[in-house]
């Protein structure tokens, strides 16, 4: 099972709201949804109602203890490599004109009206 879905399961269970669960992890709503089914399909049964009150099925709290189970087991990410604070020079993209020419229009094009 992928770690990810079962955070956001997790997310959803000890939430029980899916908008609160879904800005919670900083996700769109729809993303949550997507992944919950995702898991109810690997799993192949409902684990959550999405009646008004949002209930746990049997099968979700089973699935909760593992859950938490495999994460807590699950190696830590790996880290993302760091880049060096530098970069490439960048060029100045015209934000300004040189002095001699200041407050005139640009050859060949048409002035800006207001």
């Amino acid at each position: 099972m992928n770690i990810t879905l079962l955070l956001r399961f997790v997310a959803v269970a000890e939430e029980l709201h899916f908008p609160r669960a879904a800005h919670a992890l900083g996700i769109p709503l729809a993303s949550l949804y997507t992944s919950i089914d995702k898991l109810e399909d690997e799993v192949g049964s409902t684990l959550v109602t999405r009646d008004k009150p949002t209930r746990l099925t049997p099968a979700g709290t089973l699935l909760l203890a593992d859950a938490k189970r495999m994460i807590a087991e699950a190696p830590a990410p790996a880290a993302k490599p760091r880049t060096s604070g530098g970069g490439k020079a960048k060029a100045s993209k015209g934000k300004g004109r040189a002095p001699i020419v200041k407050g005139q229009p640009k050859p060949y094009k048409k002035r800006q009206g207001r």
